[in-house]
C-alpha cells in the first residue's frame, strides 16, 4: 500500500470515527408547488451518531431498544478523550487509573505513587 493510500485510508477511518463521535444531523424540508399551490411537501430528519453520542445528548431510540444490556451501560457512562492520545476513556478510570491505552497518567495517579514510595 503506497502512502497516499494509507492517508486516505486513515483520513476515511478518522472522518467516519469523528461523525460517529460528534453525530451528524440531517434536517431537511422539501416543498413541489406549481402556481403557489404545494402539491408535495417531504420533511426529513435523520440523525447519524454512535449509540454513546446519541444517548448523551438525548435522542430518542425506537421502543425495542433494550437499554438494560451491558453494552449500552457502558455507552452511557461519562466518557473524557485522553489527553495525550485522544482516545474515549471512562472520565472515573482516566483520572484514578491513567489511559489504558497509552499509559498516560492523571495528576491525581502520579501523587498517590509517590505518597505510596
Amino acid at each position: 500500500m503506497e502512502l497516499d493510500e494509507k492517508k486516505e485510508a486513515g483520513g476515511l477511518a478518522d472522518l467516519i470515527d469523528r461523525v460517529l463521535d460528534k453525530g451528524l444531523v440531517i434536517n431537511a424540508d422539501i416543498t413541489v408547488s406549481v402556481a403557489g399551490v404545494e402539491l408535495l411537501g417531504i420533511k426529513i430528519r435523520a440523525a447519524l451518531a454512535s449509540f454513546e453520542t446519541a444517548a448523551r445528548y438525548g435522542l430518542e431510540f425506537p421502543s425495542s431498544v433494550n437499554t438494560q444490556t451491558d453494552a449500552w451501560k457502558e455507552a452511557t457512562k461519562n466518557k473524557e478523550e485522553c489527553p495525550q492520545c485522544g482516545k474515549r476513556a471512562v472520565v472515573d478510570e482516566l483520572l484514578n487509573e491513567g489511559c489504558k491505552w497509552c499509559g498516560w497518567q492523571s495528576a491525581k495517579v502520579k501523587i498517590e505513587q509517590k505518597q505510596v514510595i
